[in-house]
Parts: C-alpha cells; sequence; structure tokens
C-alpha cells in the first residue's frame, strides 16, 4: 500500500522485509506437518527448525543447544530470571531502574512472591548505571548469590552499556550477568563464545523479522525449569507446538540484517547525526537524551523539545502532519506522564519529548521533510 507517511518509529517495531515474507510464504504453504512427529512431515518441519537454530547460532556464534525459540523477548526474559531464582538460588538481583518494563515488573514479581532482594543502581546523566556502583554491589556480600540484569540498548533514549566491561566484573565476581538485547539484536555484533553474559534475548519484529517469536540465550552452564509446562518442546525448556514460520523468518531475517549490518549502520549514524544537528539549530534549547559519542545506538535520537502552546501536543501534531513518532517506548503510549526512563533524567519539566528512530529504509528526503515540519510546528507555521 503505498503511502506518504514519514514512519520513524523502528524501535517500537519494523516492517517485515520481503524476503523474509517470501520464505515465510513457502515455509507456511508446503510445511505443515508437526515438528514433534516422526513421521516424513513431522521430520520436515523439524528440519526447518534446526536449520533457523544453526542460522541463528552461526550469527551470534552460540552453540545450538544454547538458544531456545520463545514468542517474544518478554516470554524470555521471564523465563529467564523466574529460572535464576527458582533453579539457580538467586537471592539478589542488581538491575537498573531504566529498564524495559518486562523486567521491572518480573523484578517486581519475584521481590513480592519469592522474597528476593532487588536492588536498583544509580544511572548518571545519560541514564547508565553507575560504574562505581556496580562494583561495589558485586563486591558486597560475596556469599548471596547474585545475578545482575542490566539492557544493552536502552529502548527509549538509545544510550549502551559495556556488555563486556560488566561481563568480566561479573565473571571476577562469580555472579550471573543477564542483559536484555532486543533492541541491539540485529544492529549490534554478539559475540556470545567470548562476551561475557549468561542470558539474553531477542525478538524477531525488531530487526524486521515476524512479531511473535523471538529466542533466549542461556549458556550451558546453567539449567532452567520452564516457564510454560505441557509438552517436551525445545528440549524441555518452552511447551507448545513451535512457531515454523516465524522461527524460519527470524532465521531469514536475522541473516539479513547480519550480511548487511555495516552498511546500515553508517547508514543510521549519517540520518542521526544530520537530524540531530538540524533540530539543535532549530532551537538552542532543545536537547538530546542519552547522547554520548559511541555510547549511543545510531538507530535512536530522544528529543527534548521546549513545552508551550506550540509544542504541547507535538506527537499528535507531528502524527497529523504525517510523521510517527513515539515520547518513549511503545509499551508507554497514552501515558501521559512522563515515562520512567525519563522521569530519571535531569530534564526540565517544561519540555516535551519525542523519539525519533530509523532504518536503513529511512530517506534523507524523508529527513528534510521531519525537519521542516519540525520547524513549521515550533514556529507555528501551517506544514
Amino acid at each position: 500500500m503505498k503511502t506518504d507517511r514519514i514512519y520513524l518509529d523502528y524501535a517500537a517495531t519494523t516492517p517485515l522485509d520481503p524476503e523474509v515474507l517470501a520464505v515465510m510464504c513457502e515455509v507456511g504453504t508446503t510445511i505443515f506437518g508437526n515438528p514433534s512427529s516422526i513421521h516424513a512431515e513431522g521430520r520436515v518441519a523439524r528440519t526447518i527448525i534446526e536449520e533457523s537454530r544453526k542460522s541463528i547460532c552461526k550469527v551470534l556464534n552460540a552453540s545450538l543447544n544454547e538458544l531456545f525459540f520463545t514468542s517474544c523477548g518478554t516470554e524470555a526474559h521471564n523465563t529467564i530470571l523466574t529460572g535464576a531464582v527458582r533453579d539457580l538460588g538467586v537471592r539478589r538481583i542488581i538491575s537498573s531502574p531504566l529498564e524495559h518494563h518486562c523486567i521491572l515488573h518480573t523484578l517486581e514479581y519475584l521481590r513480592s512472591h519469592d522474597r528476593i532482594e532487588v536492588v536498583y543502581l544509580p544511572v548518571n546523566a545519560f541514564g547508565q548505571p553507575s560504574q562505581e556502583a556496580i562494583q561495589a554491589e558485586l563486591a558486597r556480600d560475596p556469599e548471596i548469590k547474585k545475578m545482575v540484569s542490566l539492557m544493552h540498548v536502552n529502548n527509549e533514549i538509545g544510550v549502551q552499556i559495556d556488555l563486556l566491561e560488566i561481563g568480566r566484573l561479573c565473571r571476577d565476581h562469580q555472579v550471573l550477568f543477564h542483559s536484555d538485547t532486543v533492541q541491539g539484536i540485529g544492529f549490534d555484533r554478539y559475540d556470545l563464545q567470548h562476551l561475557p553474559v549468561d542470558f539474553m534475548a531477542g525478538s524477531a519484529h525488531k530487526f524486521f523479522g515476524p512479531k511473535g517469536i523471538g529466542f533466549m540465550f542461556i549458556r550451558n552452564d546453567h539449567r532452567l525449569h520452564p516457564l510454560l509446562y505441557g509438552g517436551s518442546q525445545e528440549r524441555n525448556m518452552r511447551s507448545g507446538t513451535e512457531n515454523i514460520m516465524g522461527i524460519a523468518g527470524m532465521a531469514k531475517a536475522l541473516e539479513l540484517a547480519h550480511s548487511n549490518q555495516d552498511s546500515r549502520i553508517a547508514h543510521l549514524q549519517a540520518i542521526r547525526s544530520r537530524l540531530k544537528g538540524e533540530l539543535l539549530a532549530l532551537d538552542p534549547d532543545i536537547s538530546i537524551n542519552g547522547d554520548l559519542p559511541g555510547q549511543t545506538s545510531p538507530k535512536i535520537l530522544s528529543v527534548n523539545v521546549p513545552r508551550d502552546a506550540r509544542t504541547e501536543l507535538l506527537l499528535m501534531n507531528l502524527d497529523i502532519a504525517g510523521v510517527s513518532a513515539s515520547g518513549g517506548s511503545a509499551c508507554s503510549s497514552g501515558v501521559e506522564s512522563a515515562s520512567h526512563v525519563l522521569a530519571h533524567l535531569p530534564i526540565d519539566p517544561d519540555q516535551t519529548t519525542v523519539r525519533f528512530s530509523f532504518s536503513h529504509h529511512t530517506t534523507d528526503q524523508e529527513i528534510d521533510r521531519v525537519i521542516d515540519i519540525m520547524d513549521s510546528l515550533m514556529r507555528r507555521k501551517v506544514v
């Protein structure tokens, strides 16, 4: 369907790549067997799943028995966090108040129902957890089994943590390390044979794959019980008949993202840099959240605009003008108060925040149009 709209909310979700759709259509129209069946149709379906697992593990440099398919990142993180407490004896989880709600709400559930201790680290002005606080918490009470849970790329402001450094610290203190990598998979390179993380997850719809399919990485050293019971699928880690079309589509999407990653990243960096510079030139009071050179995802630009009668309804007016953006996380849409992420940053309360997020589909012409629209909205011109 042809549209003149400009989509700049790729951190919320991405369109299905045509090559991914072609793979899914082929699988969906020719392969219908239950992968748990031993007959020919079942074996063909099982082959699709295992070939997809091999493809994803090749990109991530992970062992085949470390990757488990789920319905989404949320399910994966719930399984990992719950399993760490109930099966691995974790009694204290060290995290950040800027995590995605699928992490924060799970932690609060575990604190209430399993009586674990949850420590939320202080964050700096860019939204990164304090390195000194991390080291202090890792060293505190060495007899207590601990886990660190920190997202790699913040979904609202794009700031990143140093996975390698924090992972090494965790290893030095024999502390488990879990990272929400949903915003990073497909845009960053993860070498899981050398990256010191114990658990992480991905969600296909963030990298031009289908919705409703994801995966979790659980390092071989750890044995967790499933979150869902009822069958022996995914080596007893995730009951339920497998989503064959989704799994095949996710594998193809990650393959495409990985093979074109360098050129896509260069394009994102150029697009983000240009829009950032042009917006800052519009008004000296505009500011950028989580903006650290080399430590911010090039696909996310979180902008604070002075709030007045012109910008009070900025997101709505952008939408009317044909631009799809967000105020923060897509999961927070409809919430009038500041998101939990923005609430922890030193942002002027008299500012309105808009998150622009990009992809390799974003064009210079679209950025030109967005700059003109923002200029018009802030100057009360007619777009």
